[in-house]
């Protein structure tokens, strides 16, 4: 199980809490390296709007078009600007807040909300059941009004956009539970890709857990994530999916999160599995012991000589050590009926 330390409590209902995500170390996520811009480097605006969670970077761009982005006071309509931290920024009148430090969240999304920050048809958003705790966060990837499980968030939207690209590589594992009797053949040919409607699925990895009488389990993982991509393949397999539920995404875990949790990942492990080097660190200094001033004793002043049989080492004996007699190279041959060493010394000496 995964253990967490809690650091603060939404005030909301019950089943809501915020803490931070503390668990052992993982190895570095497999995709394309993310790297992290200084927050006093001039960037393009729309990078600036998308660091600071206002939208993704291409819905940035398309707020800049419309002309409700301003910088210092002047509406701006190109994308292309270039701006600091010391430039003041504003969105529809409101002001943009300055780039922070990365942040990541692990959000258990229950079913029956959307993943949208603009409200459809009066329906409840995951940010109208969000803790009032969180800062400014975009979701990472969607999950549709009847999906749950495991949802990312952050206050970074460049962040968010590199880890939806299908360059990245992230693969998301998914429980689906489906309705009718599964053929493990009709599975296997997800694995090369599917073409459904002119639409092109990519590589789709499913194992059959069980089979609970007209309903199975199965294990679904994919690296694409397009929309609705698992019910519509499904759909078209025959086999219509009535509860499906995000189980991780990379290296994220859903993990024992109840449902409407919020985990937030540390630093420390956040760095570790994305593979981001931490600029502060150093390493430390490697010990070394001190050389000794004194010379090895050449050949001829060793204390070593070879025995008669040139294959063992043996020490050269003082003519004051007495345990065995110079005369004698090999004790066991002059000693052939195993006498006891003190006879032995005494027919020796004698």
């Amino acid at each position: 199980m995964v253990s967490h330390r809690t650091i603060v409590r939404a005030k909301v209902k019950p089943l809501f809490f915020y803490r931070k995500h503390n668990t052992e170390k993982r190895k570095p996520m497999s995709m394309t390296p993310f790297t992290l811009t200084p927050k006093d480097d001039a960037m393009r605006l729309a990078k600036a709007m998308a660091r600071a969670g206002i939208a993704s970077r291409r819905e940035s761009e398309r707020l800049i078009e419309s002309g409700v982005v301003t910088v210092n006071g002047d509406v701006v309509k190109s994308p292309a600007l270039n701006v600091t931290p010391a430039d003041d920024i504003t969105v529809h009148g409101n002001p943009v807040p300055k780039p922070e430090q990365l942040r990541v969240f692990l959000y258990h999304k229950p079913t029956g909300l959307i993943t949208s920050t603009h409200k459809q048809d009066d329906r409840p958003t995951i940010y109208d059941q969000l803790p009032s705790t969180l800062p400014r966060v975009i979701s990472i990837g969607r999950l549709d009004i009847n999906s749950e499980g495991l949802l990312l968030l952050t206050n970074d939207g460049d962040f968010a956009r590199h880890l939806e690209l299908p360059q990245t590589g992230i693969k998301r594992t998914y429980r689906v539970r489906v309705r009718g009797r599964v053929d493990t053949q009709k599975l296997q040919t997800l694995a090369n890709g599917i073409t459904i409607d002119r639409v092109r699925y990519g590589k789709i990895n499913v194992v059959l857990e069980k089979q609970q009488g007209s309903n199975a389990w199965l294990l679904v993982t994919l690296s694409e994530g397009k929309n609705r991509e698992i019910r519509r393949v499904m759909e078209y397999l025959g086999y219509p999916v009535n509860r499906l539920i995000r189980k991780s995404y990379g290296q994220f875990q859903l993990a024992d999160i109840p449902r409407g949790g919020v985990i937030e990942v540390s630093s420390g492990e956040l760095r570790r599995m994305l593979n981001i080097p931490h600029k502060g660190a150093k390493a430390k200094p490697r010990k070394t012991k001190p050389r000794s001033n004194t010379k090895r004793s050449s050949t001829k002043h060793s204390n070593t000589k070879y025995s008669n049989t040139g294959r063992h080492k043996t020490k050269a004996q003082s003519p004051k050590d007495k345990s065995y007699p110079s005369k004698v190279s090999n004790p066991k041959k002059a000693n052939p009926k195993n006498v006891s060493q003190k006879k032995f010394k005494q027919r020796t000496q004698g």
